[in-house]
C-alpha cells in the first residue's frame, strides 16, 4: 500500500476512475503537474497495488441483462469445506456479478444479472442444486438509481 495519498494523488486517481484511458499528459494537465512528475506518481501508485485493474463499464440493457437481483442467503453450515464448495459453485455462475459475506440476518449476498425471470430461475436452480442452503431470499430491482459509482476520493 502507498504510504499516504495526498490531494494530487487523489486527483490522479479520480481522473483514472472517470476514464482509465486518459493519457498521462491529460492527467498531468488536469492535476497541475508536469508529465514527468505525473508519471512518477502514477508509477508509485501502480507499484503500491492500489490500482486493481483497468476495466470498462458495459450497459447491461444493451446486453439483454434486463433484470438485477440481490439474493440473500442464510446457511446452517459454516465449515471451511462447505464454504469452499459454496464459493466454487457460486463463482462458477457467470451471472453472479458481486458476492459478499455479510453480517446480520443473512450470511451471504449475491448480485445477479439476468436476461429475465426465466433466466434467473435457471440460475437459482443451479445455485440450490448442489449446495444445501437454509434460506434464499431474492429481491428484484426496478431501477438502478446509482450503480457502479466511483470510490470517494
Amino acid at each position: 500500500m502507498i504510504q499516504k495519498l495526498d490531494k494530487i494523488d487523489r486527483k490522479i486517481l479520480k481522473c483514472l476512475q472517470q476514464d482509465s484511458r486518459m493519457s498521462q499528459r491529460e492527467i498531468a494537465e488536469k492535476v497541475g503537474l508536469s508529465q514527468n512528475a505525473c508519471w512518477r506518481r502514477l508509477k508509485t501508485i501502480a507499484e503500491s497495488g492500489l490500482i486493481k485493474g483497468h476495466t470498462i463499464r458495459l450497459d447491461p440493457v444493451d446486453l439483454d441483462l434486463n433484470l438485477t437481483i440481490f439474493v440473500m442467503i442464510r446457511t446452517r453450515h459454516h465449515s471451511r469445506d462447505w464454504l469452499e464448495l459454496f464459493r466454487k459453485e457460486v463463482l462458477s455462475i457467470p451471472n453472479v456479478i458481486d458476492f459478499y459475506r455479510v453480517a446480520g440476518d443473512y450470511d451471504y449476498m449475491l448480485k445477479i444479472m439476468a436476461e429475465d425471470m426465466n433466466a434467473f430461475d435457471r440460475i437459482y436452480q443451479k445455485l440450490i442444486d448442489k449446495i444445501d442452503l437454509e434460506t434464499v431470499t431474492s429481491y428484484m430491482t426496478m431501477e438502478a438509481i446509482a450503480d457502479s459509482r466511483d470510490l470517494p476520493l
